[in-house]
């Protein structure tokens, strides 16, 4: 272990490093940068007879090379138009396979050049697949376990520019169905100059409240563009590489096969498309089509989406989430509006559900109605499933017990809570195979559930694993996480729901799989992840609770540095945060985290600057808290500053914090607290902004969990907005920014903006835009670039500050 100490004396920076090094990338010391390339967990599939994990090893970043490959940004997406895929993707470098008996280890040897992505058994659980990414295109894999045969299903490229499936295994472990290419990089649509004319558009009198969105087409030659990369072919592909082609080519945004395999639902894009929206509210048509690519049912015809009104809980009108049900061989499921998609109009029920079953000859029938806005449901069998519906103004979730064979009969009120209470959230249902080999709950004896979670309680998470019975709604506790330790069930290996696949950590080991045997009290240890970070052990970690001057209680965790006590005097700190939105103050003070987790030290967050002799305090509360009719941005700027009091107040009472030596940091929406709490408090030295929004009046129609619009709270967007009281910055404010950032609300022009009006009030600010980066940051370069300017910006602004 590394003392502090000897960690600050081998840091070879000086401070006038930061004024004359303002050039090119750079790299903070080595106990940072090495969190940059430090072993990330990897990736987790595994087969569905629950006898075969595959690790998937993760690459620790990117390139700027890969990110700057080609890009088109059209309708919302980003496409990389020579392979017809979204551009800088991510995807795995190796696959390594091991028998949950821990019998058998195989490592996929000689795979071929490219990113491997979308790795996924067969049903029959004797084949993987995956996609590889290469440098033509994306082709299909398939490794066969008894062989350990690995070879190319088809030459022919996969057509993934719009997300989704890129391929779904068929029921019987034969081949796939995918979408293909139909064009080459080649044939694109050439831009004249001569074709070139004015983009007219015109309003047509109806209310649109559209939120702020990037990367929206532009031109007639975007749309043909758009079109151009989104086109493909739904074809099948068997084992032995035939192709066969189904249906005509066209904008295949999903498809899915129906349970017992006979159907396919197909959903497409269509014209006209819109300059206001993202791709996911064009025209769009639902079919159902058989296996040979005939249209079997035309289903709906959808209109654009951008005159969907105003809401969070607002939607488009006509059928929507339309879904096979997974209990039965090929029923339709849906839900529509029964208020015109607007949640503001006092109605009795908001949504309605509709079912078709095969061969779809008959009218819809209707399944239920919902008071509430629809969210989802969780098949089992015919007599017990779940429906769930919400509703934004009060944050509330609740859920259904009902019988899909007979949906009328009386429902069981499964949960009823704010979808933020994290002390009432029940867990998620364990699940299992049916005949048709969908994923459904577990259900025994006709009414038994099994449920995991995380058990969130005011002494922290504690994992669980229960048995809920809906004859009579009682709970029986299973098992649970013991001190000192945080395990979590990842799944159920048994059909007895007695053997666990977990994943188990303390403050000091690191997480790794282990199996449970309840009935044997037997826990054996799966796999051997090494540490990610030894430089950093050592590291104390605290939650605090604390309370604000309001009432509302508050909590955080602080992380103080190897060898550090109180003996050694106050620290400086800094706290890194993210605002959130309550109704319930007794929801916004529930404790997050468990004091059991292994303390992670990324490179994202605040733990890097533990080695530059911070003090880190992490995910204080930050509670804007909105009780009765009153929203919560109506105090935003008030209860902002008190909860930082309460969390400053707190930290140097206990002796921590140099009071003169605080610093506040932020990602995105934290990143607008940041700039906020600069302008309206004198408790922060400096502040670290990254990814930010600063002026809300440039997304007019909401933002973050704001429903109304500029027009209606026009102080609330003033009065939130750091742009408007920059000449109240006196601290010094460091803010970076992707310069391809496509996130609603944050595009690149809120930072420079920002700067602008600090550089022309004589505020003293830094910014640093981040080529080809978007909201998040992924290059290598840029990585230790953004931690190098946090580093000296901390080291001259708030550790040396006089």
């Amino acid at each position: 272990m590394r003392l502090l100490l000897c960690i600050l004396l081998a840091i070879p920076y000086s401070l006038q490093a930061f004024a004359e090094q303002d050039e090119g990338y750079r790299s903070p010391p080595s106990i940072i940068a090495d969190l940059v390339d430090a072993p990330r967990s990897p990736g987790v599939a595994i087969s569905d007879d629950r006898k075969w994990i595959a690790f998937l090893k993760r690459p620790s970043t990117q390139t700027l090379a890969e990110l700057a490959q080609p890009e088109e940004k059209l309708a919302g997406l980003k496409i990389n138009p020579t392979i017809f895929a979204p551009s800088r993707a991510l995807g795995y470098q190796g696959i390594q396979l091991k028998s949950l008996d821990g019998s058998v280890a195989l490592t996929l040897n000689n795979l071929p050049q490219g990113k491997i992505m979308d790795v996924s058994f067969a049903p029959d659980s004797q084949k993987l697949a995956f996609v590889l990414e290469g440098e033509q295109g994306l082709n299909l894999w398939i490794y066969h376990l008894a062989s350990q045969r690995l070879h190319k299903a088809s030459e022919r490229f996969i057509s993934a520019s719009l997300r989704g499936e890129k391929y779904l295994w068929l029921d019987d472990s034969s081949g796939v169905y995918t979408r293909l290419t139909v064009a080459s990089a080649d044939q694109r649509p050439k831009q004249s100059l001569s074709a070139t004319k004015p983009v007219i558009q015109t309003t047509d009198g109806k209310k649109a409240a559209v939120r702020t969105y990037s990367d929206l087409l532009k031109s007639p030659y975007d749309e043909a563009l758009f079109e151009f990369l989104t086109r493909s072919q739904l074809a099948r592909i068997d084992l032995a590489g035939k192709v066969t082609l189904l249906g005509k080519p066209g904008m295949i945004s999903e498809f899915s096969p129906s349970p017992d395999g006979q159907y396919l639902l197909v959903s497409q894009l269509q014209k006209p498309f819109s300059y206001m929206v993202p791709y996911s509210r064009f025209p769009k048509l639902i079919e159902v089509w058989n296996t040979s690519g005939e249209i079997v049912k035309s289903l709906a015809k959808l209109p654009s989406g951008e005159t969907i009104p105003k809401g969070f809980d607002s939607v488009r009108e006509g059928p929507r989430d339309v879904h096979w049900r997974a209990d039965v061989a090929a029923t339709l499921v849906w839900a529509e509006a029964q208020d015109g998609g607007n949640m503001s109009v006092d109605v009795p029920h908001h949504d309605a559900l509709f079912s078709l079953a095969a061969p779809f000859k008959a009218a819809p029938s209707e399944m239920l109605r919902l008071e509430r806005r629809y969210s989802g449901i969780q098949w089992g069998n015919q007599g017990l499933a779940v429906v769930s519906e919400w509703r934004f103004a009060d944050r509330t979730l609740r859920s259904w017990k009902f019988q899909p064979a007979n949906p009328q009969a009386d429902w069981v009120l499964f949960q009823e809570r704010s979808y933020n209470d994290r002390y009432k959230d029940p867990g998620n249902f364990v699940r299992q195979r049916n005949q048709y080999g969908e994923s459904v709950i577990k259900i025994d004896n006709g009414s038994q559930v099994y449920l995991t979670g995380r058990g969130a309680s005011p002494k922290g998470n504690i994992p669980f694993l229960e048995r809920y019975d809906f004859s009579n709604n009682s709970k029986e506790r299973l098992w649970q996480s013991e001190a000192p330790y945080y395990e979590q069930v990842m799944l159920v290996l048994d059909d007895k729901v007695t053997k666990l696949l977990t994943l188990r950590e303390s403050q000091t080991e690191q997480p790794n799989f282990f199996v449970r045997d309840l009935s044997a009290d037997k826990l054996t240890q799966f796999s051997d992840f090494p540490h990610p970070s030894p430089g950093f052990v050592g590291i104390s970690k605290e939650r605090i609770q604390y309370q604000r001057a309001d009432g509302v209680a508050l909590n955080g965790t602080l992380y103080l540095p190897p060898g550090y006590d109180k003996s050694q005097g106050p620290l400086p700190v800094l706290l890194w945060a993210y605002p959130r939105e309550f109704k319930d103050k007794e929801v916004a003070s529930q404790v997050k985290d468990s004091p059991y987790e292994f303390v992670r030290v990324s490179y994202w967050g605040p733990m890097p600057h533990l080695a530059q002799g911070f003090a880190v305090f992490d995910d204080p509360t930050m509670a804007i808290v909105g009780d009765g009719d009153a929203q919560p941005n109506d105090n935003f700027r008030t209860q902002l500053v008190q909860s930082a009091e309460a969390a400053v107040k707190t930290l140097v009472d206990k002796g921590i914090a140099d009071p003169e030596r605080i610093a506040i940091g932020g990602h995105s929406y934290g990143a607008f607290m940041v700039a906020n709490l600069l302008a309206h408090s004198d408790l922060f030295k400096a502040g670290i902004a990254r990814s930010g929004a600063y002026n809300r009046s440039l997304t007019p129609f909401g933002f973050q969990g704001e429903e109304r619009s500029f027009w209606e709270a026009q102080d609330v967007y003033a009065t939130m907005s750091p742009f408007f009281h920059a000449e109240k910055i006196n601290e010094p404010m460091l803010m970076l920014h992707g310069e391809d950032d496509p996130n609603s609300g944050t595009y690149p022009m809120q930072s420079e903006r920002m700067f602008a009006a600090m550089k022309g009030l004589g505020g003293q600010a830094r910014l640093v835009m981040l080529p080809h980066e978007q909201h998040g940051y992924r290059a290598r370069e840029s990585l230790l670039h953004m931690l190098w300017e946090q580093y000296q910006w901390l080291e001259t602004h708030v550790k040396a500050a006089k």
